[in-house]
Order: structure tokens, then sequence, then C-alpha cells
């Protein structure tokens, strides 16, 4: 079969599309045919050597893959051959078919598109583990939202909104901001000024909650704009710049910096992880939350799309297709 191959860590253009292969259902495994593999941020980070975890090499990237069942191993117990399911792993995703662990694969509702099951694996699973764990955020708070036409952001809002916040959308141009606003912010904003302007846009209460996959300067203007007893919340760093945190601002200002780790999460509590999937699905079906997939591309453009996604040039999800 084919898929995308990582030799050596270095540059996204030197991952391969070649053979691998074939998975075979041992133990308590299933392997799945891919119909929609998720690109996620992170997996531009794995291929460079740049995440938290490094895979022996080589190996195969994706964390996201939705398909049919076509085989499943002797000690498999719910799932059986023609089930559709997404699954949730380190990496191993960017190919024609993926052998996981049967409690891994999460049965997929009739008639769910695979796309939209990749995307509330990882994108949605990040924003609701963090405003529903980290921030616990409560009807009628503030919620900010940096990075509002991504995935996580698009997720954030959606999220924010079926929680009952008020949600301030912040994207760098006008065509991101519109697509901020029909994913349901109240408020979109630009990056300019972002300090003055959110403070005006809450009265000068400041933020309750903040939602910061960026980092670099987009940070140090949200420190400064929280509200008493506010969460600010660690997403990642996309700009590239990790900030320097002046912790007096927490002090006199009253609120908290929380780190939402989502992967270490689904591995560290993976009954609550269920949960939140469960709960998903669910406003998934009363259509309160809906991904943005921005486009479906073969999985042999994994290196082009990966570089899309890394320079933040994507709106919404990107699936690929074998």
């Amino acid at each position: 079969m084919k898929a995308i191959v990582v030799n050596n860590y270095g540059p996204i253009d030197k991952i391969a599309y070649a053979d691998w292969p074939e998975p075979e259902a041992k133990g308590n495994q299933v392997v799945i045919e891919a119909e929609a593999i998720g690109v996620n941020f992170p997996d531009g980070l794995l291929v460079q050597g740049l995440y938290q975890m490094k895979p022996e090499l080589p190996f195969v990237p994706g964390m996201e893959v939705a398909g049919k069942v076509i085989a499943v191993g002797p000690e498999v117990k719910s799932l059986k051959v023609g089930d559709r399911v997404a699954s949730l792993s380190t990496h191993g995703s960017y190919a024609e078919r993926v052998a996981v662990p049967e409690p891994a694969a999460m049965k997929l509702p009739n008639g769910m598109d695979a796309g939209h099951a990749c995307a509330l694996i990882c994108g949605y699973g990040t924003s609701h583990y963090a405003l529903k764990q980290r921030a616990k955020i409560k009807p009628g708070e503030t919620l900010c939202v940096l990075g509002a036409s991504g995935l996580t952001g698009i997720a954030a809002i959606q999220i924010g909104k079926a929680m009952g916040a008020t949600v301030i959308g912040v994207a760098s141009t006008e065509e991101k901001r519109q697509i901020a606003k029909e994913a349901g912010a109240d408020i979109v904003l630009g990056y300019e000024d972002l300090r003055d302007r959110l403070k005006e846009a809450t009265g000068g209460k400041g933020v309750d909650v903040a939602f910061d996959p960026v980092g670099g300067e987009a940070f140090d203007a949200l420190s400064r704009s929280m509200g008493w007893g506010g969460r600010l919340l660690v997403i990642g760093f996309a700009s590239g710049t990790i900030p320097k945190f002046p912790v007096n601002l927490a002090l006199v200002k009253g609120f908290s910096v929380v780190g939402v780790f989502w992967g270490a999460f689904t591995a560290k509590e993976p009954k609550v992880y269920a949960e939140n999937m469960s709960e998903l699905i669910e406003w998934y079906r009363a259509g309160k939350v809906k991904p943005v997939i921005e486009g479906t591309y073969p999985l042999a453009d994994a290196a082009k799309i990966l570089k899309r996604v890394i320079g933040r040039g994507a709106s919404g999800k990107l699936i690929l297709k074998p």
C-alpha cells in the first residue's frame, strides 16, 4: 500500500509518498481503510523533529483517520468488518490502511461525514477540553479566540457558543474575520491595537477566558486584557514565538495562565476523553457544532498541505484522501 513516510527528521519537503507494509489485525487491533485523513499542525512539527515526541525512524505521520473496518483481530469484542469508525493515534494515519487498537476506534453514527469525524477528534477535541475542563467556562462569560479562522479557532467559537459564552474572534484578514463571524463569533477583531480593542469590546471589564493557539505578540496583548478571575489558555505557538510571561500581571490582575496539552489528556484521562467525544458527537448531531472543511486533497500531496498548515495558510480543516 501507499503511505507518507518519514525516513529522516527534517524539512517537510523531504517526506515521501512511498510503499509501506500492509497492516495486520493482531490481538485487539482493527484495520481501517481510510476514507479521510485529518491534517493537524502537530503533524508538521512531528516530521521536522520539533514535536514533544520523536517516533523511531522510519515512520508514518498522522493522528486522525476515519473509514471502514476491513479486518478485526481475534481479541476484538465490539467492532466488526464493515463498521465505520474514526481513530486517534500519535502517528501512523497518513496511509491507505492503518491498524489501531479497538479502544482507539470510535464508532461513527450512520451517515456521518468522514472528514467531519476527523475534525471532531483533534481540532474540536482540543477546544472542547480547553473550554470545559481547563477553563470551566460559564454561561455569560466573555471568550476571546485568537486564530479564529483556523480549525481549533472555529471549534472554540462554536463550542463557546454552545456553552453560553459571548465570543470575540480575532483573525488577521477581513476574509478570515468573515469566517469567524460565520462560525458564530459575536464580535470579530484584527490583531492591530488588540489590547485597546478588547478593552472597548468588554466595556473595560476584560476577558474572562482567552483561547490562544498563536503566542508571540498576541499573547502579550491578551495577558494585559484579562479580567479578574480570568483564565488564559495556552494552546500552542503558531506564530513561531514562545512568549515570555511577566508573572506580576497574573498577580495584580488576578487571572490564571492555564496550559492545554490535549494529547497528554487523552492518554492520562481516557474515560473523560471518551465522554467529551460523546458530547461533541451529540452536539454535531444537534447542529450545535459543524466543522468547516476547507478542502480534500490526495494523500500524495501531504507535503504541500502540511506546509500550508504550518504556515498558517489554512482556514478550517484540511483532509487527505487516498
